[in-house]
């Protein structure tokens, strides 16, 4: 039974040791870059504290983790591709170093090139689980498709807005558990309760995600107030506008355009409706909702209760919990 330290350094080992061909270079090496470029491995880690949770044999499911990672950086590169994204992780994305025609193929190659990891895993449950995956990466494409369809929705409801980042963020965290508990033996009743456990999660991270780009640290890495300049439909601008007066709605539709005020004029108007309409204590009650019932699903596994520490306490250090 490893914590998610160990397993990180087993993930990191094992992409590093994935070598790509020399030729052709335009197609290889951007694949290498985006794996370079680390990132938190969530997911994989995720998968390995799944696994981990019915079996110790580790090195089993490392062919697994690094198909989920590597599909998961093939949906960035596509991303950044459609929001003309010229940054990833602190340094320039495949697209703004090598053009979108490169980022394009070489995101194809890595989707490929996921299936064929998956394939390697020693297991006789691999139909199973290549059914999980493409259920999977077919759900986190349907995701992106409602993201971008928001961008030219007038109207966006909560309930849409939840099913949108449950495909394109939670799903990939389901299918990783999922498949990880597969991995390791585990019943369709457990495989069930860790699908409702990455759900809630996925969805209680993207939530506060979104809180912490309005109202989050810079030293964080990221900078704060992004999506209100952009003029993106986030839970906290979907809450404000289901809240707010004619007036104010006005306001939260129209401020990001204006260009008489600068970025940090802009950035505060909006947060000060927000305040007024009490967006962010809302929306920390709905995170706090979705974390509860996330664990809560760890707690009805058939399996010995020392084993699921790892990945709860992986999961609290997600939301930034100390208990």
């Amino acid at each position: 039974m490893l914590y998610a330290e160990k397993l990180l350094d087993q993930v990191e080992n094992y992409l590093a040791q994935i070598e790509m061909p020399a030729e052709p270079e335009l197609l290889y090496t951007p694949i290498a870059y985006s794996l370079e470029g680390g990132g938190k491995r969530l997911r994989p880690v995720l998968l390995m504290l799944s696994y981990g949770l019915f079996s110790d044999d580790y090195q089993r499911a490392l062919p697994a983790a690094a198909a989920i990672e590597v599909f998961h950086n093939f949906t960035l590169l596509h991303d950044d591709i459609m929001d003309n994204a010229l940054i990833r992780r602190g340094k320039p994305s495949v697209y703004a170093k090598w053009g979108k025609n490169v980022a394009i193929l070489s995101g194809d190659a890595m989707m490929i090139a996921a299936y064929q990891l998956l394939g390697r895993t020693q297991t006789d449950r691999l139909h199973p689980i290549l059914s999980v995956f493409s259920e999977t990466a077919i759900g986190v494409c349907e995701g992106q498709q409602y993201d971008m369809d928001f961008e030219t929705k007038q109207k966006v409801s909560v309930v849409e807005y939840m099913r949108m980042i449950e495909l394109k963020t939670s799903v990939l965290l389901a299918g990783a558990v999922v498949i990880g508990a597969m991995l390791g033996g585990a019943s369709e009743e457990d495989c069930k309760a860790l699908r409702r456990f990455a759900i809630e999660l996925g969805l209680a991270f993207q939530l506060q995600d979104d809180l912490l780009d309005s109202y989050g640290d810079e030293r964080l890495g990221k900078a704060i107030g992004g999506d209100i300049l952009e003029g993106k439909k986030t839970y906290l601008m979907i809450t404000a506008m289901s809240r707010a007066d004619e007036e104010q709605r006005e306001v939260l539709r129209t401020t990001h355009l204006d260009a008489k005020r600068s970025d940090a004029e802009k950035i505060a108007r909006v947060k000060s409706l927000y305040d007024a309409l009490d967006v962010p204590h809302l929306t920390e009650q709905q995170i706090a909702i979705r974390f509860e019932r996330a664990l809560a699903q760890l707690d009805s596994l058939q399996t010995d209760p020392a084993r699921i520490e790892p990945l709860r306490e992986y999961a609290k250090s997600l939301m930034g919990r100390n208990k």
